[in-house]
């Protein structure tokens, strides 16, 4: 009985471990599509987000780029670099899901789901309503 228990319980440990490896894969660094920008992901209560941490033309006239495009007239001053794009994101079955991604090229927010196509490739999929439609796009790790 105690080797079944003992069994049980390890089995338990490292299938929790090894859930939570997979659930911190997107942890790190990201290159957007157009590889002007750069995301770094973070887990933060259990929940996954998202900030940009670089920009290839972080100012305009010589001041930094802000959010101008955001429909809160109070966040249009906000700088681009810093800013949260990625909120809320929870690991269910191989992808992250149930969060936001911001747009700042457009000031609008949309669902998201993430998925590794692998270590190194990150399907974000941003959609308004049902997933079926939306936009799907990859970005790559940063080396």
């Amino acid at each position: 009985m105690k080797t079944l228990f003992a069994s049980f319980a390890f089995f338990l440990v490292t299938t929790l471990t090894i859930q939570a490896q997979d659930a911190d894969a997107i942890l790190g660094v990201w290159n957007n599509t157009e590889k002007d920008g750069r995301i770094e992901i973070y887990k933060e209560g259990g929940e996954y987000f998202g900030k940009i941490i670089w920009l290839k033309e972080p100012t305009d006239n010589g001041k930094p780029k802000t959010d101008e495009n955001n429909p809160e007239e109070s966040l249009q001053d906000k700088p681009i670099l810093g800013l949260e794009i990625l909120e809320g994101f929870t690991f269910e079955d191989g992808s992250w899901e149930n969060g936001t991604i911001y747009d700042p090229k457009n000031g609008k927010t949309y669902s998201c789901v993430m998925t590794l196509k692998d270590k190194d490739i990150l399907e974000v999929r941003g959609y308004i309503g049902v997933s079926l439609f939306g936009r799907t796009v990859e970005w790559t790790r940063e080396k």
